[in-house]
């Protein structure tokens, strides 16, 4: 018998996996965490373009201390599926994921930076392989998408020389995860260190994470860029010292 247009021999219509894919992404809620500090110039668009993507969705900003302003921004902004937790004080990146995991209640949570170097109009595409049930852990890779501004990092290889795992952007910001497999990981980050930890105990747990290409426009530091070399310098022995420890 002949095939039907989009029909292969060894599975279902390419339109019909589809429908299957899409149906999964609207049964799932998604948490958004966004660590903020001092990024009055750029939050708003951010929260505006998370706020347009079609998921089902729940948008948790933890204000890190921020003193430019920030902070009464966040307070005008807040509202519907938008909250604003306040930090007492700068506790640091990891210390605030930390907090608003603690609040989450989507299926499945996505990191977001504030800082609009990263396209939330991606998210069905790193979200739909969890939310269809073929994956725990998604990483959006830049390395296999577009970059622009960004300066390779030299610490890559450490990632497949210390944990056998062919990933090729561990320390990109969109990580997303199914909930409670994130939450059931003993987090101990502070600050940057979140992505190497992250990112080691999930592989010592035996999760395979999958990539996802996405595009990325790096900021230089006269637009505001914080990480530098000694937050590189943490992320190698993080990712040393979790490979041996816990």
């Amino acid at each position: 018998m002949p095939l039907a247009a989009g029909e292969g021999e060894s599975g279902p219509p390419r339109d019909s996996a589809a429908r299957v894919a899409n149906e999964a992404l609207a049964r799932t809620k998604l948490t958004v965490i966004m660590p903020v500090y001092n990024e009055r110039d750029t939050v708003a668009d951010v929260i505006e373009r998370v706020r347009q993507v079609a998921i089902a969705k729940e948008l948790i900003i933890v204000d890190d201390g921020s003193t430019d302003g920030t902070s009464q921004l966040l307070d005008q902004l807040a509202g519907g599926e938008v909250r604003v937790l306040h930090q007492p004080r700068n506790m640091g990146k990891g210390m605030a994921i930390r907090r608003a995991l603690s609040e989450a209640t989507g299926d499945v949570v996505i990191i977001q930076d504030a800082d609009g170097e990263y396209d939330p109009a991606e998210y069905p595409k790193l979200v739909a392989p969890i939310a269809a049930g073929g994956t725990a852990v998604v990483y959006g890779s830049r390395f296999r998408g577009s970059i622009e501004n960004m300066r390779w990092p030299n610490y890559l290889w450490m990632v497949r020389v210390l944990y056998r795992a062919p990933l090729t952007d561990e320390a990109t910001c969109y990580k997303v995860f199914r909930a409670d497999v994130v939450k059931s990981i003993p987090l101990e980050c502070t600050g940057f260190e979140f992505c190497p930890e992250i990112t080691s105990k999930l592989l010592k747990r035996g999760y395979r994470i999958r990539e996802v290409p996405i595009t990325y426009r790096g900021r230089s530091k006269r637009e505001g860029k914080k990480i530098n070399w000694k937050d590189g310098l943490r992320a190698i022995w993080s990712l040393v010292k979790y490979r041996f420890v816990g």
